[in-house]
């Protein structure tokens, strides 16, 4: 079903693969008459043709990559806005959109939600960009039919930001990332590892994007062999897919932890583009002769069984028929898991679910970025036709990923096919991806097609002693699911007809509702804010030396975004620095916050010109055993603040609060063993943070624990290899040494975090 090679491949043609052995170039030779090379044939990728357009370095190894377009949503757009504020923005040097998808509701929080939706307007007015009302599309599906284009380059402030399948080379980072792009400056990455993806065959009837998408997660994840690398799809397997079914299997590509994605296009992708009414936006995109890919993954689409992604990580994958056929072990596997992913927090056990020897589910959702296309909801519409999914405890919402969908389901009848069976049908709203939408009854299980199963990700609380799972599935088998009264049912087992229908794109919904400025500025419109709509706090730069409690520490396989900051309930304070910051790892370790703050005190005093010690006991006896060794060690030079060790923390979403709210209660680092992804890195670096990276095995410390890193500001500043620092005993008295590295920074990001953070990196005083 898939393969991985063990090292680099070559593309011959497109259609032919050749490992890269000894005589690799011997039969590329042989077979086209030509010599090539490896580092000839790697610039013959689309991946490498798109970057180098894109380059303002004119170094293909590190590369300064400036974005053709940029897109944020409601709880990403305020905070990165803000920060621009505060380095002089005057006007959105680039296309920008505003999308309003994750905090539509307006349900919680008072005001706090429509006066963000209220900042956007008047910003897009003032600094000339486009703003997408609540309900009118998420994000990426606005992106897909308004923002993307063949050989062009998107950012956006999502981590799901993937739109390689029309053609479009783009990534989520967190907000810092974006508020760069708006100062005119650059994504600097070193030029990076390209992974082909070889398609051959065609699904299935009953197979969907999310099957394939599952599929190739479940294959990769684990042994990292995609990650921060390029997915490049290429075959003859791509042809045989539908526009829609490539952006469903693309948009789950970031849970590969791979850096972006990029298709080979055709003329499916030409009709979507003429379709909604941008055919100049179409690119034919095709690797050169010979290409070389750093790795191969072979994908056998025929073989493709329906996927289920069981609790709580999308690469904990089975099909569904291997799940019906060892439910006892599948169950039990999983609930092993929970015993590491909760913690023990509360009591799990999936058992109860089999009823007369069948998995009963007790929720279905189709929705957001990956559920919503059109096709997805018209097949299944098409497998509840005329079936009733009953009066008992399970429940099925469908939500389109926009409204220019929702119409299109309306005129051809998908919309009432699905309204009979008693399912609801919702606006656009990316709510049940991450928790502030249907979250389920306790210990309830839900089958989604949205992007994450993370634990608490659907909205329950472990602090309130909740819990209900989620697993991903594709909306073919959830709708044969449903159609089943709630038995665990792939779609493979439909017999009757799933049928092609042409979409029509009506381009007026957009006209009429959302407001572009065509880029043009106008400076005299007031910035309309609300009261939850805080400035970021003040923010020193690097000292001389640090202090550093551990304040949390985390043995987890792998830390995600979602434990590190909430999502769900903590969405309408995503303005409000301060505010938020008192959930930061409420779901993992409640008392970090508190444990965080206590040691703030003493930094706050120090920049306020007072003597620590006042502000906190543990400050005088510390620092006594530091000068025993370091006597030039002061309360001048040395600052004072907390750290985290988590194994491999950064899984997940793009948000940059996962480090914000860290660095605003007082976080100078983190440290792991390795970080998850690349953005999450990017966040600490943005956010004035030292990323830490330590040898896997016995720490040299505990949580608690001070730790003293001398001469932290010079190791920085002169780029030492390894950080020099100690871990502080004060009953006996002394210091122990261990190290630490750093990892690969540029020279900006050095200076941002030498500075303090990026708003004092670009501050205009």
């Amino acid at each position: 079903m898939i393969q991985l090679t063990q090292g680099g491949a070559w593309l011959l043609n497109g259609t032919e693969i050749i490992p890269d052995s000894g005589d690799a170039a011997a039969q590329i030779k042989n077979k086209t008459g030509k010599e090539i090379s490896k580092d000839g044939a790697a610039k013959n990728t689309i991946a490498y043709g798109i970057l180098e357009q894109h380059n303002t370095s004119g170094n293909m190894e590190k590369l300064k990559i400036k974005f053709d377009k940029l897109t944020s949503h409601d709880i990403t757009f305020v905070g990165i806005i803000q920060t621009a504020r505060a380095s002089g923005l005057t006007k959105f040097p680039i296309p920008y959109v505003l999308t309003n998808c994750h905090n539509s509701l307006c349900a919680v929080g008072g005001t706090i939600n429509e006066d963000d939706h209220m900042f956007g307007l008047t910003c897009a007015k003032r600094y000339g960009g486009v703003y997408v009302p609540p309900h009118q599309a998420v994000i990426h599906q606005y992106a897909r039919e308004m923002l993307a284009g063949g050989g062009r380059m998107i950012l956006g402030s999502d981590s799901h930001t993937r739109y390689g399948a029309l053609g479009t080379m783009a990534m989520g980072e967190g907000g810092p990332e974006l508020v760069k792009q708006l100062l005119s400056q650059t994504y600097d990455i070193n030029m990076p590892d390209v992974v082909g993806v070889y398609l051959t065959g065609e699904p299935v009837k009953g197979v969907g994007p999310q099957d394939v998408a599952l599929a190739i997660i479940g294959a990769v994840f684990g042994n990292g062999y995609v990650k921060n690398k390029v997915m490049e799809f290429v075959g003859p397997g791509v042809a045989s897919l539908s526009a829609d079914f490539r952006i469903g299997i693309d948009v789950m590509t970031t849970e590969t932890t791979c850096l972006s994605s990029i298709w080979r296009t055709d003329e499916q992708i030409k009709e979507f583009y003429d379709i909604h009414g941008r055919a100049e936006e179409y690119r034919e995109l095709n690797p050169g002769e010979v290409a070389y890919y750093d790795g191969m993954i072979t994908v056998d689409l025929s073989k493709i069984r329906p996927m289920i992604a069981m609790p709580f990580h999308p690469s904990n994958t089975y099909t569904i028929d291997e799940v019906n056929a060892n439910l006892k072990d599948v169950l039990h596997d999983v609930e092993e898991r929970a015993k590491v992913s909760l913690d023990g927090a509360v009591p799990y056990s999936l058992q109860d679910k089999i009823v007369d020897g069948k998995f009963m589910v007790d929720q279905g959702i189709i929705a957001g970025c990956a559920g919503g296309g059109f096709e997805n909801i018209c097949a299944a519409a098409d497998i509840l036709r005329g079936s009733y999914i009953g009066s008992d405890g399970f429940t099925l919402s469908v939500y389109p990923a926009s409204m220019p969908v929702y119409m299109e389901l309306i005129k051809n009848g998908c919309a009432a096919a699905i309204l009979e069976t008693g399912a609801v049908l919702k606006t656009a709203f990316c709510g049940p991806c991450f928790g502030a939408g249907d979250t389920p009854a306790n210990n309830a299980f839900s089958i989604r097609h949205s992007t994450r199963n993370f634990p608490n990700r659907e909205g329950s609380k472990l602090q309130n002693g909740q819990i209900s799972s989620v697993a991903l599935m594709d909306a073919r088998s959830i709708a044969a699911t449903a159609a089943n009264r709630g038995v665990l049912t792939p779609a493979t087992e439909y017999d009757g007809e799933i049928g092609k229908y042409k979409y029509h794109f009506d381009a007026y919904i957009y006209k009429n509702r959302v407001f572009d400025s065509k880029g043009v500025a106008d400076e005299s419109v007031e910035i309309q804010f609300g009261p939850n709509i805080k400035d970021w706090p003040a923010m020193g730069a690097l000292p001389e030396n640090l202090v550093l409690r551990v304040v949390s520490e985390i043995h987890d396989p792998v830390t995600t975004t979602d434990e590190l900051i909430p999502s769900g309930e903590t969405s309408s304070y995503r303005s409000n620095p301060l505010g938020l910051a008192e959930f930061t790892l409420s779901r993992k370790d409640p008392e970090y916050v508190g444990r965080a703050k206590d040691i703030q005190r003493a930094e706050k005093a120090r920049m306020q010109g007072e003597h620590p010690c006042q502000a906190h006991p543990d400050v005088k006896p510390v620092m006594d055993v530091v000068k025993k060794t370091f006597a030039d060690a002061s309360h001048e030079n040395t600052g004072f603040g907390s750290t985290i060790f988590a194994v491999k923390p950064g899984d997940g979403s793009a948000r940059e609060q996962a480090a914000s709210c860290q660095k605003v209660l007082g976080g100078w680092a983190n440290i792991a063993n390795e970080y998850a992804t690349k953005r999450y890195r990017s966040n600490l670096i943005n956010w004035g943070m030292l990323p830490f990276l330590i040898e896997s095995g016995k720490l040299p410390f505990k949580n608690l624990d001070y730790l003293f890193f001398p001469g932290i500001r010079k190791a920085v500043e002169e780029k030492a290899e390894t950080i020099e620092a100690y871990r502080v005993s004060v009953e006996e008295g002394t210091l122990q040494p261990f190290s630490l590295t750093l990892g690969e920074l540029t020279d900006e990001e050095r200076q941002i975090i030498l500075k303090g953070c990026l708003i004092n990196y670009n501050r205009v005083e």
